[in-house]
């Protein structure tokens, strides 16, 4: 009679679409797919000890187990950061049982890199005899991190985040699942996927949470405004107190940004006069500086930098003086927020946009792995060019279009900056047509 009060709990959502197969395998095609690494080992019969090279959530540890099943093997997996050599012996143990009962063992050490010398050291007799085939998971370099005579013996893969494409395909299989009962607009599944950042675990769990969370609301469509506020954590407001100090400060810094030397004086002298801490306004005027002046006149950050450092070796009255010096030599200076404007634009990109992949030829190559992978080749180093510049190269990753953010202004120093910039797309355009 108990059994009918009975309710099995849903599973996870991450657990409820976890591949079964290898076919259901979203993501690493350059893997998986037909004639790739990976497709032919499966096809080989035959397993091999490997190393899972990735970052989190790209399915390093179903590939492992869906490697197990495909083999028909027994699967032992331990955790690099809970166990030690002791864990290691009694896993050899089991597979030595197993062994002797016909079947095969993978063993799977997730973090891998967490492991010693001494314990990697430990695996090693067990590897080479054949007793267990080891797959190991890294989000770690294994050039750096897995002992040389381990990694020989092991083909290391390198796993990919998946795109934005491969979580859309995982946000439908799971509409197909789980979610069927939910709409998405779409803006909201592109603020989705921008949090997940090509985790495909942390994907799944933000799309439990919208879920529970809409449930509770008892919403069906989803929109990216329920989104942001669903997932919203930690949100606070911070009041610093005295919104007159802070008006002040706003005047000190617009005086300056509209070129005004007496009103910057007037309103650096009002906050000295009444009391404010000359340490926090020297670091404001080295932001003014930054923030407005920027590359049109490069002089000007060094005299906010050094007016600083001065008051701290006078302190008051006498380091008063050049702060300021300083104001009014910002407030005089030729006027840009090119760059501010572009570093924010960069910023605001890379906060939304996913991970990008370091281009191979832009990629550091210092152990013989490393240059297989064919890291850094075909680099061009610009010092050996005309101008010293690669006319043509691209530095930014695969697919990411020129953004334009930094836009010279036509004052100070970047006209000349602008005139360089052209001069530098010019050759690019001849490259192109060469």
């Amino acid at each position: 009679m108990d059994d009918l009060f009975k309710t099995e709990p849903a599973p996870p959502l991450a657990e409820a679409l976890r591949p079964r197969t290898i076919g259901d395998v979203i993501g690493q095609s350059h893997l998986l797919g037909p004639g790739k690494p990976l497709n032919l080992v499966f096809k080989s019969g035959k397993p091999h000890s490997m190393i899972l090279w990735g970052p989190p959530g790209v399915g390093k540890t179903t590939l492992a187990r869906l490697t197990a099943h495909a083999f028909d093997c027994e699967f032992i997996a331990l955790s690099a950061v809970l166990s030690g050599v002791k864990d290691i012996r009694a896993a050899i143990e089991q597979a030595e049982q197993y062994l002797a009962r016909g079947k095969h063992t993978i063993l799977f050490i997730d973090e891998i890199h967490r492991f010693n010398k001494a314990q990697q050291d430990a695996l090693l007799p067990f590897v080479e005899s054949g007793l267990v085939t080891l797959i190991g998971a890294t989000t770690e370099n294994p050039s750096f991190e897995v002992n040389s005579a381990l990694l020989s013996r092991s083909q290391v893969y390198v796993l990919k985040a998946l795109s934005d494409a491969e979580m859309r395909q995982l946000l439908q299989r799971a509409r197909e699942r789980v979610l069927q009962h939910l709409t998405f607009e779409e803006v909201a599944v592109d603020t989705l996927v921008g949090y997940a950042d090509g985790d495909a675990r942390r994907f799944l769990n933000l799309l439990e949470q919208t879920k529970t969370s809409a449930d509770t609301a008892g919403l069906t469509h989803i929109t990216a405004d329920f989104v942001e506020n669903a997932l919203t954590l930690n949100a606070r407001r911070f009041d610093k107190g005295g919104d007159n100090f802070y008006d002040q400060i706003s005047a000190l810094h617009k005086s300056v940004r509209g070129s005004h030397p007496d009103a910057a004086l007037y309103w650096l002298c009002r906050m000295l006069d009444g009391g404010a801490d000359a340490k926090y306004l020297a670091r404001r005027i080295v932001r003014m500086a930054w923030e407005d002046i920027g590359l049109a006149d490069p002089r000007a950050l060094q005299i906010a930098n050094d007016a600083a450092t001065t008051y701290e070796r006078l302190g008051s009255p006498e380091g008063e003086l050049a702060l300021g010096q300083a104001v009014i030599y910002l407030a005089i200076a030729a006027k840009s927020n090119a760059g501010y404007n572009a570093f924010n634009a960069a910023m605001a990109f890379v906060r939304k946009d996913k991970s990008r992949e370091v281009p191979v030829h832009l990629r550091n190559a210092p152990t013989k792995l490393m240059k297989e992978l064919g890291y850094g080749h075909a680099y061009r180093y610009a010092h050996d060019e005309p101008h010293a510049y690669a006319a043509g190269e691209t530095y930014l990753p695969e697919g990411m279009p020129e953004p334009g953010w930094y836009q010279p202004v036509p004052r100070g120093v970047e006209s000349k900056i602008a005139e360089k910039l052209a001069f530098l797309r010019g050759l690019d355009d001849e490259a192109g047509a060469a």
